[in-house]
């Protein structure tokens, strides 16, 4: 038996509709009477719900919580769908003829699931929207990106919904199938760079490792970030120029966020000269803090570290609260000068390298290279102390 739709085999049913449906008519009014007083019932309750999720939705605003989602995608509810879900329910009470009962079956279900394909997209794009709320840092790239997500979200869900219809009106739906498969493979690999570079800039714009304005840190780049784009991210150098940097790459890099501190650790050696004497030096690190605590750091460490070439050598560290550089840097300075000051006053001498030259005779003992009658042999030298920086 052939399935071929024909003009004729239409015109065919379209009579053989029209003539149950009369007979029905007549032989069923009152049933039919009450039937749509019952679906008009149904649809204004169904319009209530309706009206309730745009209120919750207006209520909430564009980007509120999980409850303006819901009424949100309550609100997206068509017309046409609520009369069918009222037409299939009294359906059935008014004992419509086998083609009536047919044509309501064959509405409902292209109406529920072209609904089931809009509440689906509103609920995928309300809870990608959600988890970007109140991200203004982004800018036109959110918006772009946005953009590009609604389109292949509508495209997805309704593709789904165009061949689960047409899989339930008996088509062989199995080469569209395929014939999407291979056609999104196609695309895939042809734009595979591109495609990689968007969802790295999606994954920046949902996951935040940093926005526009943050002082970040790659490899041997530092810099703030002046744009994120859907293909590449610019950063301004703090020497002035500009970088740009595909999306992909940058992700594939650890990334060191300035902007995002608690705090920036400063540790400061500080040497001073072997002959300062032991009490003297036992005094270094509680000096060393007080300088530090004057001065409205925070205070982690100070001590002795090493016997260096030339030096007795001391640390301190200190830590400046937030990620401002500017006055940690200034704070740096004022406690650096700071250390000079207290070790003149404490008559402290800050040390630098030194080389030291003895004289010897022939025999390789030391001699004075100056001797009281200021004389001696033609091969005896002179000692020397060389200081320089």
């Amino acid at each position: 038996m052939s399935n071929k739709i024909t003009s004729e085999g239409v015109k065919e049913q379209a009579g053989f509709l029209f003539a149950d449906s009369g007979r029905w008519i007549g032989s069923h009014w009152l049933q039919i009477l009450i039937a749509i007083g019952i679906a008009i019932g149904i649809y204004l309750i169904l319009a209530a719900v309706k009206g309730w999720g745009s209120r919750l939705h207006d209520h909430g605003g564009e980007r509120g919580g999980w409850r303006t989602l819901l009424g949100r995608t309550i609100a997206k509810t068509g017309n046409f769908f609520m009369i069918m879900v009222a037409a299939k329910l009294v359906s059935g009470y008014a004992d419509a003829p086998p083609m009536v009962e047919t044509t309501i079956t064959f509405l409902f279900t292209i109406a529920a699931v072209f609904q089931a394909a809009v509440w689906a997209r509103e609920l995928i794009l309300g809870f990608i929207e959600h988890r970007t709320e109140a991200d203004d840092a982004h800018g036109d790239a959110l918006g772009s990106a946005m953009g590009i997500i609604r389109l292949f979200v509508s495209f997805a869900v309704f593709a789904i919904a165009l061949v689960v219809v047409l899989g339930n009106l008996g088509v062989n739906v199995t080469g569209l199938v395929a014939g999407l498969g291979v056609g999104g493979i196609a695309i895939g690999l042809a734009a595979q760079g591109i495609f990689a570079d968007l969802i790295a800039a999606l994954s920046i714009i949902f996951d935040k490792p940093f926005r526009k304005g943050d002082s970040v840190h790659y490899d041997g780049t530092s810099g703030s970030i002046e744009r994120i784009g859907l293909k590449s991210t610019r950063i301004r150098s703090f020497d002035g120029d500009q970088r740009t940097i595909s999306n992909r790459n940058l992700l594939d890099k650890e990334i060191s966020n300035n902007t995002r501190r608690d705090h920036r650790r400063q540790n400061f050696p500080v040497g001073v000269i072997y002959q300062t004497p032991p009490d003297v030096c036992a005094r270094i690190p509680d000096m060393l803090k007080e300088i530090v605590e004057e001065h409205e750091a925070s205070f982690v460490r100070a001590g002795f570290t090493g016997f260096g070439a030339s030096s007795l050598d001391f640390e301190v560290i200190f830590d400046n609260a937030g990620p401002d550089y500017a006055e940690f840097y200034a704070k740096r300075t004022a406690i650096g000068i700071g250390i000079l000051q207290r070790f003149n006053d404490e008559g402290i001498e800050i040390a630098y390298p030194t080389q030291m030259t003895f004289t010897a005779n022939a025999a390789g003992e030391a001699i004075d290279p100056y001797p009281a009658d200021r004389g001696g042999d033609a091969d005896q030298a002179t000692a020397t102390t060389i200081r320089g920086s």
